[in-house]
């Protein structure tokens, strides 16, 4: 039998996402079928249901809703569902459940409960014979291949890139802004400035991650990276909601990573920046916006997310590597998590 060195699956899976964006290109026409159904459907809002990894892509696709296809979107909460036992009216409502397992009790349960409630529900999965695509009307197969590190990597970004060209087809769009992707992807994963970030927190025992706008999911998903594979005590918070209160316990024990990338929200996160740097925190910043100093290609904002995490990823990798640990294998956590 092969002797597992850490981290080897978590690696391999991080180097194998350009291949699988160009898989995912290279189906657009069967999402943009999907697309095209929902758009004749004409749904009043669209509603959003994940755990985890997948609560983020959810979160990005609400940015995407809204600001692409200008209808109101919200995250929901499955255990209204399946604790609380609410039945609201969601007639005429599109309601997406984003799982890669789609195996998790919970998310199925609250999409049969809103399909038989008139939602028109969609199953964004990386698993075609998942209980959740059997749940629901639509479906989208993310196609990233197994992932056998329980931290998500490419199952993550391959969600993000499907969801971008689920909304983009809805609006009747090709996925422009995602058109050598692929290539994109690999000029990102060959970015320097990794291994300095990886010295400069391998003692940290907080960090804090923060962004604005698409990328406050990028950040979201880096702090739970860090957390699950280096045990950091890691958070999340939009760069503007950090200055609301959280800004007050930085100092300089504590290390920062800001997403800033080209677009309306890298540029809202300077003043932030400022303000995080005088409090005496360790910064470091990620993305395509100039000065970052771990650079990244730029792209249009609304795909920035979709190659942004991949240095992160990186970076939990090494992070973890650095503090003795296997990324692979993070204690007490499985690559399915079943709740109710």
């Amino acid at each position: 039998m092969t002797e597992h060195r850490p981290g080897e699956s978590m690696r391999a899976e991080i180097d194998q996402q350009p291949a699988v964006f160009a898989g995912v290109m290279a189906r657009r026409g069967d999402v943009a079928k999907v697309g095209a159904l929902i758009a004749a459907r004409q749904p009043r809002f669209a509603l959003f249901a994940a755990r985890g990894s997948s609560d983020h892509a959810a979160l990005y696709a609400k940015y995407l809703t809204e600001v692409l296809l200008k209808l109101p979107a919200g995250l929901v909460s499955p255990s209204t569902t399946t604790l609380y036992r609410a039945e609201p009216n969601l007639t005429d409502v599109l309601y997406v459940t984003v799982s890669q397992s789609g195996g998790s009790p919970d998310l199925v349960e609250a999409t049969l409960a809103a399909r038989a409630r008139g939602a028109l529900t969609v199953a964004v999965t990386n698993t075609a014979d998942s209980p959740l695509n059997e749940a629901a009307e639509l479906s989208v197969d993310i196609g990233a291949g197994p992932e056998l590190a329980v931290a998500a990597t490419k199952t993550y970004s391959a969600t993000l890139l499907s969801l971008y060209l689920l909304v983009d087809a809805i609006r009747g769009q090709d996925g422009a802004a995602a058109h050598g992707i692929d290539e994109t992807a690999a000029r990102a994963l060959a970015a320097e400035g990794v291994e300095a970030a990886v010295a400069r927190m391998r003692f940290a025992d907080w960090v804090v991650c923060t962004g604005r706008g698409f990328s406050s999911a990028t950040a979201a998903e880096a702090a739970l990276k860090l957390a699950e594979t280096s045990y950091l005590s890691a958070r999340a918070y939009s760069g503007a909601d950090l200055l609301h209160g959280p800004i007050a316990a930085l100092d300089s024990e504590t290390s920062v990573l800001a997403i800033t990338s080209v677009g309306a929200g890298g540029d809202a996160m300077a003043a932030v920046i400022d303000h995080v740097r005088r409090s005496g925190a360790d910064v470091t910043t990620v993305g395509s916006a100039f000065g970052s100093e771990i650079a990244l290609p730029r792209t249009a904002e609304e795909v920035a997310p979709i190659i942004e995490i991949l240095l992160l990823q990186r970076l939990a990798l090494e992070l973890s590597l650095a503090r003795g640990r296997d990324p692979d294998h993070p204690r007490g956590l499985s690559k399915i998590t079943k709740t109710r």
